[in-house]
């Protein structure tokens, strides 16, 4: 389903374009909600973070527009799950960089999200195949080093020292892209 329709469909309070929304979507709200909750609460707790995500959206659907729902949605779980880990008295771990990225609704902050994005991506494509494929499967899929390990037939300690070293990696390129 497009999601001009998901939209629509949303507005008119239809409960099949929110489905279509969670369909198209979970797996990244997830990933964006784990990314910050990073196991320090139990899967009901992110998985309750990930429905009220979409429950904002549900009651917020005049706010969407489409080609913004994706920013609009990780910007709207990362609140989310920053507001969850305060709730309980957690603090986002300090050794992890987390980009506030401008919300939806600010042209000049989408543009320099996009550029963003684009230096990332192409970070990460410079790492070999599979520290590639472990970095995306951790960071993107939102697997664990023991998931990653076994479905790679790697030692989890190589996983870990892969995922180390493309962090390294990809701070050095992004390090010289912001000085270029």
């Amino acid at each position: 389903m497009r999601e001009d329709t998901i939209l629509r469909k949303l507005r008119g309070r239809d409960p099949a374009g929110l489905e279509a929304l969670m369909d198209r979507y979970l797996p990244y709200v997830s990933t964006v909600v784990w990314s910050i909750l990073r196991g320090s609460m139990s899967p009901e707790d992110g998985e309750e973070v990930a429905s009220d995500v979409f429950l904002a959206a549900w009651e917020q659907s005049a706010d969407l527009r489409p080609g913004q729902v994706k920013a609009w949605l990780g910007a709207v779980a990362r609140n989310k799950a920053k507001n969850k880990l305060r709730q309980r008295g957690q603090t986002l771990p300090l050794e992890e960089d987390v980009i506030d990225l401008p919300g939806p609704g600010d042209p000049a902050g989408e543009l320099e999200q996009t550029e963003e994005r684009r230096l990332v991506r192409r970070a990460v494509d410079s790492l070999p195949g599979q520290d590639r494929e472990i970095f995306l499967r951790h960071y993107y899929y939102a697997q664990s080093v023991k998931e990653i390990s076994a479905a790679m037939d790697l030692n989890e300690s190589t996983v870990k020292t892969k995922l180390r070293r493309g962090r390294l990696k990809l701070k050095e390129l992004l390090t010289k892209e912001e000085l270029a």
